[in-house]
């Protein structure tokens, strides 16, 4: 049976089939996006709802929106063209999330997390639903399980922006601050704000497994700390 007589026969039908698909993609791509939402992150909800909804409706129109034109016989479908596409057109929206602050590379989750949405939508688009579920659990268990595991192996991740009056050896009292409650230092920047040519400000990166409240308690009792903030703007 050839492609022009299945829509002949089944024409409503088929139509219902893709509509499922859009709204397959939509849901998981806004669970997706729900989930990014809630922790604060620049693409949020709409953003990754959006890629996926446009994702599979792309594979769509390539996978059937060319029926009328395929009366000859010496055309040919190729409907892996368009996702060869998608994929190149993500990397576009993916490399502007990911920006360098400080020498802190920040983004780089949230490019990830694009990707994947772009190719779920794919996945629904092309009829693959069971791969389009099990890719949006594999989210899931990435972002929470792999976190979770990494706590325990390692202690868990945070970030301090800490700001401090300039002298008095502080950059090197905080460090040994850190060290002495067991925390594990992965990247720390220091700089000056601007407002206040007097005070310095440090942002450090650690695991460990002892309690930030106590670090925060012990950080702000020093007389020349001004602030301790705890992981600002996370990725």
């Amino acid at each position: 049976m050839g492609i022009m007589n299945l829509f002949a026969i089944d024409p409503l039908g088929r139509e219902w089939i893709q509509v499922v698909d859009l709204l397959l993609a939509f849901a998981l791509s806004s669970l997706i996006g729900f989930e990014r939402e809630k922790k604060l992150k620049s693409a949020g909800l709409r953003t990754h709802a959006l890629v996926g909804l446009a994702a599979a409706l792309l594979m769509l129109v390539s996978k059937y929106g060319f029926a009328d034109v395929l009366i000859n016989e010496h055309l040919r479908l190729d409907p892996s063209r368009i996702a060869a596409q998608i994929v190149s057109g993500i990397g576009f929206i993916g490399g502007g999330l990911i920006f360098v602050r400080r020498d802190i590379v920040h983004g780089l989750t949230t490019a990830a997390t694009i990707w994947l949405t772009a190719a779920i939508g794919m996945a629904c688009g092309a009829g693959m639903h069971l791969l389009a579920f099990v890719s949006c659990g594999g989210y899931f268990i990435v972002v929470s399980g792999y976190t979770a595991i990494m706590n325990r192996l390692y202690g868990r991740t945070s970030r301090l922006r800490i700001r401090y009056r300039a002298g008095h050896d502080t950059a090197a009292i905080i460090l040994a601050l850190c060290s002495a409650k067991d925390f594990t230092i992965t990247g720390f920047t220091v700089g000056r704000p601007a407002p206040d040519p007097e005070a310095a400000s440090m942002e450090l990166r650690m695991h460990g497994r002892t309690a930030i409240a106590s670090l925060i308690h012990d950080l702000t009792a020093l007389p020349s700390i001004i602030s301790v903030a705890l992981n600002p703007s996370e990725e």
